[in-house]
């Protein structure tokens, strides 16, 4: 397992970020939806962490068999979707990325968002079942 951390120092509040957030998920899936393809979501449910409280947890299919070059299509499948895995506790988020037809592949993403300048000492994420920190 490959583990990278990054800051961004962002010039507006968490809040601020998770409107805006929101706001361009939802325009990217509208847009990217059409001719068959896109966005499908297929759960959409409240969920509870046992450190960070209520939330909310979408699993959704995205279709990119037409995204693909021509030469890249010869090698996937003719339906090939990338699922999407996101449990938000805001401000603690957990995203995990999977294709269709690699079941072994996959991305993990944590994300914190905080209001400071990135400058505190640790990034002290959720211990998870495997006794790391993720």
């Amino acid at each position: 397992m490959l583990m990278k951390e990054y800051r961004i120092c962002m010039p507006l509040t968490v809040e601020e970020y998770r409107i805006g957030q929101l706001y361009m998920i939802s325009k990217h899936c509208c847009e990217q939806s059409d001719g068959g393809e896109g966005v499908e979501v297929v759960r959409n449910e409240p969920d509870t962490h046992p450190e960070h409280g209520l939330g909310q947890f979408t699993e959704k299919r995205i279709y990119l068999s037409s995204k693909l070059p021509s030469w890249a299509k010869t090698f996937v499948p003719r339906i090939f979707y990338v699922t999407e895995k996101a449990w938000n506790f805001y401000p603690y988020t957990i995203t995990e990325y999977s294709v269709s037809f690699i079941p072994k592949f996959s991305i993990r993403i944590e994300t914190r968002f905080e209001d400071n300048n990135g400058s505190n000492d640790t990034c002290d994420f959720y211990k998870g079942p495997r006794g790391g920190i993720w």
